[in-house]
């Protein structure tokens, strides 16, 4: 297996309320999450080369009422993995 190496420098979470603590539940929802699909479906070729990206807009979220942090973090994991996964091109997977 290769190894896979993504850094997100920053993530932005508009018009969701978060308290305290909530942003490392948050984070540790999307690594957890990130590192399992990354695991299961690897990069999309486009990618597999090496690659930095200013930004990549990622799917919308079907959110559920009122997700934890852990389970937003994995929600927006799946986003992210949606538009960098093994699907074969940058930005792919629109909901």
């Amino acid at each position: 297996m290769s190894k896979i190496e993504l850094h997100i420098e920053r993530l932005i979470v508009e018009g969701i309320p978060l308290t305290s603590g909530t942003p490392r539940q948050l984070q540790a929802g999307v690594e957890s999450e990130l590192r399992r699909l990354l695991g299961a479906g690897g990069l999309s070729s486009d990618l597999t080369g090496g690659i930095a990206l200013p930004s990549l807009p990622g799917p919308a979220l079907q959110l559920h009422p009122t997700p934890s942090a852990l389970e937003l973090g994995r929600q927006i994991a799946d986003s992210v993995y949606r538009a960098i996964g093994g699907d074969g091109s940058v930005g792919g997977g629109v909901v």
